[in-house]
Protein backbone atom coordinates (compact mmCIF):
# COMPACT_ATOMS: atom_id res chain seq x y z
CA UNK A 1 0.00 0.00 0.00
CA UNK A 2 1.08 3.53 -0.75
CA UNK A 3 -0.13 7.04 -0.18
CA UNK A 4 0.76 9.05 -3.26
CA UNK A 5 0.78 12.76 -3.93
CA UNK A 6 0.43 14.06 -7.47
CA UNK A 7 1.13 17.59 -8.61
CA UNK A 8 -0.47 19.46 -11.50
CA UNK A 9 1.48 22.47 -12.73
CA UNK A 10 -1.56 23.42 -14.84
CA UNK A 11 -3.74 23.78 -11.71
CA UNK A 12 -0.89 24.43 -9.26
CA UNK A 13 -2.56 21.85 -7.01
CA UNK A 14 -1.79 18.60 -5.28
CA UNK A 15 -3.90 15.45 -5.30
CA UNK A 16 -3.55 12.95 -2.44
CA UNK A 17 -4.64 9.34 -2.81
CA UNK A 18 -3.84 5.81 -1.64
CA UNK A 19 -3.45 2.63 -3.63
CA UNK A 20 -2.44 -1.01 -3.57
CA UNK A 21 -1.13 -0.60 -7.12
CA UNK A 22 2.33 0.73 -7.91
CA UNK A 23 2.10 4.55 -7.64
CA UNK A 24 3.45 4.90 -11.19
CA UNK A 25 0.52 2.85 -12.48
CA UNK A 26 -1.96 5.09 -10.65
CA UNK A 27 -0.23 8.11 -12.16
CA UNK A 28 -0.76 6.65 -15.63
CA UNK A 29 -4.44 6.07 -14.82
CA UNK A 30 -4.91 9.66 -13.65
CA UNK A 31 -3.20 10.98 -16.78
CA UNK A 32 -5.21 8.73 -19.12
CA UNK A 33 -8.48 10.69 -18.58
CA UNK A 34 -10.51 7.46 -18.61
CA UNK A 35 -13.08 9.05 -16.35
CA UNK A 36 -13.64 12.38 -18.05
CA UNK A 37 -15.71 13.73 -15.14
CA UNK A 38 -13.07 13.17 -12.45
CA UNK A 39 -11.25 16.03 -10.75
CA UNK A 40 -7.87 14.83 -11.95
CA UNK A 41 -8.83 15.09 -15.62
CA UNK A 42 -8.69 18.89 -15.31
CA UNK A 43 -5.08 18.81 -14.12
CA UNK A 44 -3.47 16.59 -16.75
CA UNK A 45 -0.55 16.15 -16.92
CA UNK A 46 0.05 15.11 -13.32
CA UNK A 47 3.50 14.26 -11.98
CA UNK A 48 4.29 11.94 -9.10
CA UNK A 49 5.43 14.29 -6.32
CA UNK A 50 5.81 11.91 -3.38
CA UNK A 51 4.96 8.41 -2.16
CA UNK A 52 4.74 7.05 1.37
CA UNK A 53 4.84 3.29 1.92
CA UNK A 54 2.18 1.97 4.30
CA UNK A 55 1.62 -1.39 5.99
CA UNK A 56 -2.08 -1.84 5.22
CA UNK A 57 -5.11 -0.18 3.63
CA UNK A 58 -6.19 1.17 7.02
CA UNK A 59 -2.74 2.62 7.63
CA UNK A 60 -2.75 4.24 4.16
CA UNK A 61 -6.24 5.69 4.68
CA UNK A 62 -5.21 7.23 8.00
CA UNK A 63 -2.07 8.81 6.52
CA UNK A 64 -4.02 10.04 3.47
CA UNK A 65 -6.75 11.61 5.62
CA UNK A 66 -4.19 13.32 7.85
CA UNK A 67 -2.48 14.93 4.85
CA UNK A 68 -5.84 16.03 3.41
CA UNK A 69 -6.91 17.54 6.76
CA UNK A 70 -3.77 19.66 6.83
CA UNK A 71 -4.95 21.47 3.65
CA UNK A 72 -1.49 22.92 3.17
CA UNK A 73 0.85 23.07 0.19
CA UNK A 74 3.64 24.00 2.59
CA UNK A 75 2.99 20.85 4.65
CA UNK A 76 3.12 18.65 1.54
CA UNK A 77 6.33 20.34 0.33
CA UNK A 78 7.86 19.84 3.77
CA UNK A 79 6.96 16.13 3.66
CA UNK A 80 9.13 15.89 0.56
CA UNK A 81 11.88 18.14 1.89
CA UNK A 82 12.20 16.45 5.30
CA UNK A 83 12.23 12.62 5.20
CA UNK A 84 11.96 12.48 8.99
CA UNK A 85 8.49 14.08 8.74
CA UNK A 86 7.36 11.23 6.47
CA UNK A 87 8.80 8.67 8.87
CA UNK A 88 7.05 10.23 11.87
CA UNK A 89 3.77 10.49 9.95
CA UNK A 90 3.90 6.84 8.88
CA UNK A 91 4.84 5.73 12.42
CA UNK A 92 2.03 7.81 13.97
CA UNK A 93 -0.67 5.87 12.15
CA UNK A 94 1.00 2.46 12.03
CA UNK A 95 -1.22 -0.33 13.30
CA UNK A 96 -0.22 -3.07 15.71
CA UNK A 97 1.53 -3.46 19.06
CA UNK A 98 4.71 -1.70 17.89
CA UNK A 99 2.82 1.51 17.15
CA UNK A 100 2.47 2.57 20.78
Amino acid sequence: MHVYILYSQKLDRFYVGQTALPPEQRLEEHNSARNENSFTTRGIPWTLFLTIACDSRGHAKDVEQHIKRMKSKAYICNLKRYPEMRQKLAARFREGPDSL
